[in-house]
């Protein structure tokens, strides 16, 4: 019995892992350091950052605070695949998820009726590109999910205002935190 599981194992462990993205004929799985990424996959089309603080032992006779850095990568790799969203904590991969099928071009895919709550902001511009103008605002979050230990969090308000070049076609999306959280018509 022993013989029959050991090629099983060999196989299991030779198999690239679930989580693992391909980038040509190279796998990014988590924990790859960004330098890694960029080498194997190129430069993402739209990247977005941003930073939590944590505080352990609060309340305690010694706080520790530290800033954690968060980078979100997003890939297209055309319109017969899934594009993709890297999240990095301090350069090192952390989670990798899949979006909706990209795009032939970035920007040239833009229905302003079809811009629907729940979109990333990276699916956002392979659609649409970039916004004619962006405001940013923020809110301070604050957690605290065990004793000695709170994390605060900015919370990231944005509003993108696209110009679709007729009178009544510009529209306010308002981005919260990455993602797409409500379209508004604006009056010109």
């Amino acid at each position: 019995m022993t013989r029959s599981l050991l090629p099983i194992l060999a196989l299991l462990l030779a198999t690239p892992a679930v989580h693992a993205m391909r980038c040509g004929n190279r796998l990014v799985s988590d924990g790859a350091q960004d330098f890694q990424v960029r080498e194997r996959c190129g430069e993402p089309f739209w990247t977005d950052r941003y930073t939590n603080i944590e505080i352990i032992g609060r309340d305690g006779p010694i706080e520790h605070q530290r800033e954690v850095q968060f980078d979100i990568w997003y890939y297209n790799f055309g319109p017969h695949q899934l594009m993709r969203q890297l999240v990095f904590r301090d350069g090192l991969l952390e989670r990798e998820q899949t979006l909706g099928y990209g795009v032939d071009e970035i920007g040239d895919d833009c229905d302003p009726n079809r811009l629907l709550g729940g979109l990333s902001a990276g699916e956002l511009v392979a659609r649409c590109g970039e916004p004619a103008s962006r405001r940013s605002r923020t809110d301070t979050i604050v957690r605290r999910p065990a004793p000695g230990l709170e994390r605060w969090r900015d919370q990231r308000r944005e509003d993108w205002i696209y110009d679709f070049g007729d009178r009544r076609s510009v529209r306010v999306v308002r981005v919260v935190d990455g993602r797409v959280d409500a379209v508004d018509l604006l009056a010109r």
